[in-house]
């Protein structure tokens, strides 16, 4: 009788929280998978990577760069206390404990805003799977989105169940999440709107919310005015009509459309017939909850979905979006998702249907995003033993020649070679940090004697005794001069 009770309280269980568990299930082998994964491109230079410093200097609590953001600091010093066990597998293991606790936010969140158990279910289990968030899940620096994305989400949460002193909080989290990545700030507008679209608020409580939302952006640009700081603004970061335009473009096609876009994008790899069978896979899903239910969403509600969504990922839309940044505006994604779910007149058992077949080729899709994710690696770590190999003994500077490379790129996927090496900091790594103490890089163009200029002016340089060695990079190939 005890045991048929336990059995019962088990399946009442998993019946209520499916989504959740079968997210944890996934967990350990989603893990497994991205703890292969070796940094490439700014994975290198970001502030988590291993910093040998003193843990307490202004660079690591204040504007630093282009950004604010001390936990990604305190992250690299953890790392640097031991690079080969810890790098990059700390910042992996946050990554993902990270996304599971933003999924398990992202239920707690549905479940608040009244949708039924049978949406929150299935929307929370597609975020966990989404391809959309693989960019995020496989990066090596993008704790800071993850936790940036649950602290808003948590602050939010507060801010409607709250009583009293629910402004303090709400404030605080929103710095919180700000200071793990800037884009967390948008909350300090999301929230009274998304609020108001579910009715916990009035119009009144808005339009003074949104006075302290406001108030909230102009304390931190102060503070971040006020900050010793050295900034130069990169070209990427320059704002253009086309731009925009471009970067609206890759948010919509990325977040409402799922394919596998390494087969359908990048040219090495293009495989246009499973681009299509992973689209007609994902398709029926997205067609109920999008096409075929629109007009079931039209209201106050979707307005507000929409317009929060487009302040999450404003930032990035007027600045640099690629695969990653469509994170930001995913918990929004998934409020119109449970939304179109509960509104929709499709059967259950069609909605499930549907979405099991999802779910199937989501997985598949994140396998071969993962798949070339550690193969980029790979190169970049290959390349660095070759560079090691090749110069024999420890010098302590480097000077790097790369050949301008043509070979086509994917988000943090597909890699291209001189990028996934990391311009010669991945032969720092493979050394653990011991040698080259200094490495200088340049890019000169790609031509029918490209070589002959590139040893040209390896020489040049070892001529000047700036350098004791110079590594001249050819796509995949190193080549070695040193004195």
């Amino acid at each position: 009788m005890q045991d048929s009770h336990c059995k019962l309280n088990i399946a009442n269980t998993f019946q209520k929280y499916w989504g959740v568990i079968i997210a944890c299930i996934i967990t350990p082998v989603l893990l497994y998978a991205v703890l292969q994964i070796l940094p490439t491109h700014d994975d290198w230079t970001s502030l988590t990577t291993p910093d040998f410093r003193p843990f307490f200097i202004k660079e690591r609590f204040l504007f630093y760069g282009y950004h604010w953001r001390p936990f990604d600091s305190i992250i690299g010093y953890i790392a640097g206390r031991n690079p080969q066990l810890l790098f990059p597998a700390f910042n992996h293991l946050l990554v993902i404990a990270g996304h599971l606790l933003c999924t398990i936010t992202i239920y707690k969140l549905l479940s608040v805003l009244g949708f039924s158990q049978f949406s929150k279910n299935i929307t929370t289990l597609c975020f966990f799977v989404l391809p959309a968030t693989m960019a995020t899940v496989t990066a090596v620096d993008s704790q800071n989105q993850v936790f940036a994305l649950t602290c808003d989400m948590i602050a939010f949460l507060l801010y409607i169940k709250m009583k009293q002193g629910k402004y303090v909080v709400w404030i605080i989290l929103i710095f919180l999440a700000t200071l793990f990545k800037e884009n967390g700030l948008m909350w300090a507008l999301i929230g009274p709107i998304l609020a108001f679209g579910f009715d916990f608020i009035d119009q009144k409580t808005l339009k003074k919310d949104l006075l302290i939302g406001i108030g909230i952006m102009v304390l931190y640009a102060l503070a971040i005015t006020i900050m010793p700081k050295d900034i130069t603004i990169h070209p990427d970061y320059e704002p253009g009509v086309m731009k925009v335009v471009a970067n609206v473009v890759k948010f919509l096609f990325s977040t409402f459309i799922t394919v596998d876009y390494i087969y359908l994008l990048h040219a090495p790899s293009r495989n246009l017939l499973w681009a299509i069978v992973s689209l007609l896979f994902t398709l029926p899903f997205l067609y109920l909850i999008w096409v075929k239910n629109i007009r079931n969403m039209i209201g106050k509600k979707m307005l507000c979905i929409l317009i929060s969504m487009v302040i999450a990922v404003g930032p990035h839309l007027l600045t640099v979006f690629s695969m990653m940044h469509t994170y930001a505006g995913l918990s929004l994604l998934m409020i119109m998702m449970a939304y179109g779910i509960d509104n929709c007149q499709q059967t259950k058992k069609s909605i499930i249907t549907a979405f099991i077949l999802f779910l199937g080729a989501s997985l598949t899709i994140d396998a071969h995003l993962i798949h070339e994710s550690i193969k980029s690696g790979l190169v970049g770590k290959k390349m660095a033993q070759e560079a090691i190999q090749k110069t024999g003994k420890p010098v302590k500077s480097v000077y790097v020649i790369i050949i301008e490379d043509d070979y086509p790129k994917l988000s943090s996927f597909c890699v291209i070679p001189n990028e996934a090496f990391g311009w010669g900091i991945a032969a720092q790594y493979e050394t653990n940090y011991q040698w080259p103490e200094i490495i200088e890089d340049t890019t000169i163009e790609r031509s029918a004697d490209a070589i002959r200029k590139a040893r040209e002016l390896g020489l040049e340089t070892l001529n000047q005794q700036q350098y004791k060695c110079i590594w001249i990079v050819d796509h995949e190939h190193i080549d070695v001069i040193k004195r």
